[in-house]
């Protein structure tokens, strides 16, 4: 489910770039630059007030932070559920 959902995030990105470099979309989706934007503004709000989950990432800290740009709480929430469990069991 979370693949799907990231995959979903990433079409959105996509058709907002290319409606903004002048692909032809249906009318309906002539909010699409919007979406994204509130999406990723969104996931800057999740990076500053979750950002110690973020930290949680094995790899580089920047890549962390662009994937919480990308995919909010779908990049950090399996972290943070991972450091609970871990906490459990100790």
């Amino acid at each position: 489910m979370n693949r799907w959902l990231k995959l979903a995030c990433l079409l959105v990105y996509l058709l907002a770039l290319g409606k903004l470099a002048g692909l032809r979309l249906p009318d309906v989706l002539a909010p699409l630059p919007f979406v994204a934007l509130a999406i990723v503004l969104a996931h800057v709000a999740e990076l500053a007030i979750f950002f110690r989950h973020v930290r949680l990432y094995r790899g580089p800290l920047a890549s962390s932070i662009v994937l919480t740009l990308l995919f909010g709480l779908l990049h950090w929430k399996p972290l943070a559920d991972a450091q609970a469990r871990e906490e459990e069991r100790a």
